[in-house]
């Protein structure tokens, strides 16, 4: 049994980087085994992944946001994080931590974030 806690700003300025962490709670003694991603959705449209870190800790992504994203994770807390840079008004989503990549098992309920100014 797995739960994952999505927390950061809600509101981040344009040319700013978002940075957001995923707690977990899980019954397993580390999350280093298993492969954790972000997926996001922007309003009005549909899921969007991001990318996933694998349980060797390589880091894959999405070819449109490989250029400005770094997903990273803490083994010692449980904790994995994004980082999204350079964001724009299109970067408006609800994201969600997930457990898995090509077959998602478990969600975050997801963080709203808005890009304005």
């Amino acid at each position: 049994q797995v739960r994952l806690q999505e927390s950061g700003p809600g509101l981040v300025k344009p040319s700013q980087t978002l940075s957001l962490s995923c707690t977990v709670s899980t019954d397993s003694i580390t999350i280093k085994y298993d492969t954790w991603g972000w997926i996001r959705q922007p309003p009005g449209e549909g899921l969007e992944w991001m990318g996933a870190i694998a349980n060797d800790g390589s880091a894959h992504y999405s070819p449109s946001l490989k250029s400005r994203t770094v997903i990273s994770r803490d083994t010692s807390k449980n904790v994995i994080s994004l980082q999204l840079n350079s964001v724009t008004p299109e970067d408006t989503a609800v994201y969600y931590c997930v457990r898995g990549s090509n077959a998602i098992d478990s969600w975050g309920q997801g963080t709203q974030v808005t890009v304005s100014s």
